[in-house]
């Protein structure tokens, strides 16, 4: 089965810098749309950025700019470059492939002073 792991999260000051990673297995990763998702606390899951398999991209309006999403399909990877962090960042971070309904365990990113 679908199996995702990611890493790389942790605490942060404003205007800091992360770079989340996410294994993949299960699947063949390189036919894949992958996408980025966060959920804060008391908040829905949303979709932060995405990238097919042609590595085309795709963010949300509020980390256009800051956040950079890319793959290595060799590695069957996934990362989350995330600069000019901010308070409204801290979240709990899952990558996810577009077409298959599988969850890791989240990374947990906080942006804190």
């Amino acid at each position: 089965q679908v199996q995702l792991v990611e890493s790389g999260g942790g605490l942060v000051q404003p205007g800091g810098s992360l770079r989340l990673s996410c294994a993949a297995s299960g699947m063949i990763f390189s036919l894949n749309t992958m996408g980025w998702y966060r959920q804060a606390p008391g908040k829905q899951r949303e979709l932060v950025a995405s990238i097919t398999s042609l590595r085309m991209t795709n963010y949300a309006d509020s980390v256009k700019g800051r956040f950079t999403i890319s793959r290595d399909n060799a590695k069957k990877m996934v990362y989350l470059q995330m600069n000019s962090l901010k308070h409204e960042d801290t979240a709990v971070y899952y990558c996810k492939p577009f077409n298959y309904d599988a969850w890791g365990q989240g990374t947990q990113v906080t942006v804190s002073s």
